[in-house]
């Protein structure tokens, strides 16, 4: 048998490791069990605050929660655990905070008195329906209805009322807004997140709002055992 020349070996070697090199991913996503971080103690303290006669009190639920998670799996999934823990901090921040802690399923009544609909060819307003804020970050407007219900396989038009009966619905529909228009900004800080969803309430508009949002985020982030990171207000 004949022997194998070292610079033979030493070829061969570099050629594995440079293939082993290529196939390292570059972005390294770290998955948080959210049933792990959501307990029913976190979420349960977040709806004890609400008061009896409000109806998101017992519509919004963690089960329809995590049930409407799983059709958003990359969501609480960042670089790193911190960053995914902040994620889904921000997320229940702005939705404490949207419902009054799970009071509300839609806007107060002086407020749904208005349509939001708004001219547009490929989502127009239905007959006599209204397109108000509704679920857990207030879906607004006619365009963006018709754009979740198409995403989520429900009639955002001819139906927006089920956003506020049905509550996995509910949860999918805050769910889709995070993940199509918070998302992108989410690793900016929680102030531009505040942005994202309520960007009126920034830099003098509401105080008071942003306070709130801010004060839920720490709260939450503590709960997690994380620190809120820089940026945190708008």
């Amino acid at each position: 048998m004949g022997k194998i020349q070292l610079p033979a070996i030493i070829h061969v070697v570099a050629v594995l490791v440079s293939a082993i090199v290529i196939t390292i991913p570059a972005t390294v996503v770290v998955a948080v069990p959210l049933g792990r971080l959501v307990t029913p103690e976190f979420f349960n303290n977040i709806r004890n605050k609400a008061g009896s006669n409000c109806k998101g009190k017992h519509f919004y639920t963690r089960r329809a929660f995590l049930k409407a998670a799983k059709s958003y799996p990359r969501f609480g999934h960042l670089d790193s655990v911190e960053e995914s823990k902040r994620e889904i901090a921000a997320f229940f921040a702005h939705v404490s905070h949207e419902t009054g802690d799970l009071c509300y399923t839609e806007e107060i009544e002086q407020i749904a008195r208005n349509t939001y609909c708004s001219p547009s060819s490929q989502y127009p307003c239905a007959p006599g329906k209204k397109y108000y804020g509704r679920g857990p970050i207030q879906l607004t407007w006619n365009y963006n209805y018709g754009a979740c219900g198409k995403a989520n396989n429900f009639d955002g038009l001819k139906n927006p009322d089920i956003v506020a009966k049905n509550a996995v619905i509910a949860w999918k529909t805050g769910l889709w807004f995070w993940m199509k228009s918070v998302r992108p900004v989410v690793k900016q800080g929680f102030g531009a997140t505040i942005r994202r969803v309520n960007g009126g309430e920034c830099n003098g508009g509401s105080p008071a709002a942003v306070a709130a949002r801010v004060k839920y985020y720490r709260a939450y982030c503590r709960s997690f055992g994380i620190t809120p990171g820089p940026n945190i207000s708008c």
